[in-house]
């Protein structure tokens, strides 16, 4: 048999027994609605700039001692994986009463945020709520504002692409992972 009729068999076969199977389309879980805040740096933000870009948001709030200096670490994981891509990282306060937009450019310089990469947002209550819960699908239904241990991962269309618990080994290397891929399908 000539040798060029074997290559493409062997490449069906190949792939018919799942030697080259593309990654499966990550699913979609809903839309982030839009949506306005202050950043870190006292600036009006609008969620429209985020459109075009893969983001991953979270939800804390800077006097936590327990569960938020360890999504902060893992948050920076995830900025220093994917330093100079299209992704944005966004973490959102849960104490917007304390977590003042000084505050938070504080507790973002400890944490080495890259600010043109990693966005820390306050603002109204009841918008926080709205994302945390319905937007996000996050919070407690009894309305009270608190946070998840879980990373978001969004699409540049504002769909939310996969949840991440963060307690679980693998969690911030799928979320890279994941990430990555939503960029080269973008491009």
């Amino acid at each position: 048999m000539n040798r060029l009729v074997l290559f493409p068999v062997s490449f069906l076969i190949a792939l018919s027994l799942g030697g080259c199977r593309p990654p499966a389309p990550l699913p979609s879980y809903g839309e982030v609605t839009r949506f306005e805040l202050t950043d870190q740096q006292d600036r009006p933000f609008d969620s429209s700039q985020l459109k075009g870009h893969v983001w991953v948001a979270d939800f804390i709030y800077t006097t936590c001692g327990a569960v938020c200096p360890r999504l902060t670490s893992q948050m920076r994981q995830v900025q220093d994986a994917l330093l100079g891509s299209n992704v944005r990282l966004v973490s959102f306060t849960v104490d917007p009463a304390h977590d003042t937009p000084e505050q938070l450019e504080k507790y973002a310089r400890a944490h080495g945020a890259n600010d043109k990469m990693w966005l820390f947002l306050t603002g109204p209550v009841k918008t926080l709520q709205e994302l945390d819960r319905n937007a996000f699908k996050l919070g407690n239904v009894d309305g009270s504002l608190e946070h998840s241990t879980r990373f978001v991962l969004i699409d540049g269309h504002a769909q939310i692409r996969g949840y991440y618990e963060t307690s679980e080994a693998d969690a911030i290397s799928r979320l890279i992972s994941d990430a990555k891929l939503l960029l080269n399908r973008q491009s």
